[in-house]
């Protein structure tokens, strides 16, 4: 199961924890985003609710498994954002630690998995270089077809696999929306597979989608357990009763912790290095989300997220959170441990103070005290923390775990006064971009840009 445990985000138990004249108006204010919550979702606009029970669309990315099982030794996802994001996260989570590194037989045969979520041309030429294209499966994420990185991308490897005259057919596969958009057309004419993106998901709610779950299920991921675990957590963080709800919870704390307390940087910070990746899911999904001009009163609102892993960013970011500036907020997420599985530290150098003391612990163990002496350090400090326990790090905690946080996403969406679902301040940069490098029907943009100061050679060294 997955619990929080807030105690520290409250005043008097932390000083500098949210106080209780704001408290004590947390039911109110999440009831009216609960009240939001639901109006969205009942216009069919939360469709990221729906796809743990979609079994027609999880059956699109298992039957193409089965179909494909043992053709490929390596799958490349094109995706950026979302697209990426939530690929990078599951693999970590879900496979064993080195897995692009492990051999055939220690990845029962399962393929490699490589995200390109970037343009820099030396990694993807390297990447090219090194599989072999008859034995690699490339998956073109964009719900549009129009995103300029992942398309350029597709064309670049598009081209090779033309030259080397491998099959397009048999080592595409595109992740588009279910009717729209440039891939459909293109995915027709050329009998390239088409997965679904559904209309009513966005890209950084897609992770249980055919966007997560197409590489998920290609490495051998529990694909249906892990749309389990989301399923059985959305009546929890869907409860109209905050001390309830888990998700509920996260975003009023971090909400009133931001808008009433001045703690505007959320920091994630999992003690366990197979959600190091989660947190930088989350990051996206946090920032993207609240980030917004809210439109009521032009005023600029919303939290800035920071990734973090314990123990490792004990040793450079926690001297911040402990003397820097008072304005953060500490999430933890910890794992219970598993005895069975931890590693012993064995008795040596007894008569070595420095090292006596750590002869007979375990190294889960020791990683568990030191997230438990952190979290209190920053309590006795006055800097608010909370802890989200999981029980296991299996696919069924981490899909609950990602339904919790999208939950917690659209419910601080709805007390900042903002849509969580849209993404207007990338937009800009996107017109000016197509209208550079002259697509079609964007000669405003690039009349815009062109009236924008040049660089003065006065400010350049």
């Amino acid at each position: 199961m997955i619990h929080l445990d807030y105690t520290n985000m409250l005043a008097p138990a932390v000083k500098g924890g949210i106080p209780a004249r704001s408290w004590s108006a947390a039911d109110k204010l999440f009831a009216r985003a609960h009240k939001a919550f639901e109006k969205r979702r009942g216009n069919g606009e939360l469709g990221f609710l729906d796809l743990p029970r979609d079994a027609a669309l999880h059956a699109q990315s298992t039957d193409f498994v089965k179909r494909t099982r043992g053709r490929f030794d390596d799958v490349v996802v094109l995706g950026i954002g979302g697209s990426a994001l939530g690929p990078i996260a599951l693999r970590t989570a879900l496979r064993k630690p080195f897995w692009n590194e492990l051999d055939a037989g220690e990845r029962e045969i399962r393929p490699r998995l490589h995200v390109l979520d970037n343009l820099d041309p030396l990694t993807i030429t390297a990447l090219l270089d090194r599989v072999n294209l008859e034995r690699t499966v490339f998956i073109v994420t964009s719900k549009s077809g129009g995103t300029a990185e992942t398309m350029s991308q597709y064309l670049v490897i598009r081209q090779r696999l033309d030259a080397a005259k491998v099959a397009a057919k048999d080592h595409l596969v595109f992740v588009t929306d279910p009717a729209k958009g440039a891939l459909r057309p293109l995915a027709q004419a050329e009998r390239i597979p088409a997965l679904d993106i559904p209309a009513n998901v966005g890209g950084r709610f897609s992770v249980l989608s055919p966007v997560g779950i197409l590489p998920a299920a290609l490495m051998g991921i529990d694909t249906a357990r892990l749309l389990a675990g989301a399923a059985e957590v959305t009546s929890t963080c869907t409860d109209e009763e905050l001390r309830s709800n888990p998700a509920g919870l996260f975003g009023t704390l971090q909400f009133l912790a931001d808008s009433r307390s001045g703690k505007h940087i959320h920091v994630l910070m999992p003690y366990s290095d197979a959600l190091r990746d989660t947190a930088a899911w989350f990051v996206q999904l946090w920032a993207e989300s609240l980030g917004k001009r809210r439109t009521t009163d032009g005023e600029h609102v919303g939290p800035t997220p920071l990734g973090a892993l314990g123990a490792t960013d004990q040793h450079s970011q926690v001297q911040l959170f402990m003397e820097g500036p008072a304005d953060k907020t500490v999430t933890f997420v910890t794992v219970r441990r598993n005895e069975r599985e931890d590693v012993a530290i064995p008795k040596l150098h007894q008569s070595v103070s420095e090292l006596s003391y750590l002869g007979g612990h375990a190294l889960g163990e020791v990683l568990d005290i030191e997230r438990r002496a952190t979290a209190g350090a920053l309590a006795r400090r006055g800097r608010p923390n909370m802890t989200i326990e999981v029980d296991a790090v299996d696919a069924w905690h981490v899909g609950a775990l990602m339904m919790l946080l999208e939950c917690a996403t659209i419910y601080a969406g709805a007390m900042y006064g903002v849509n969580p679902l849209d993404q207007p301040g990338v937009e800009l940069g996107k017109q000016f971009t197509y209208g550079i490098m002259g697509r079609p029907g964007s000669d405003a943009a690039r009349e815009e840009f062109e009236k924008l100061p040049k660089p003065n050679p006065r400010f350049r060294v």
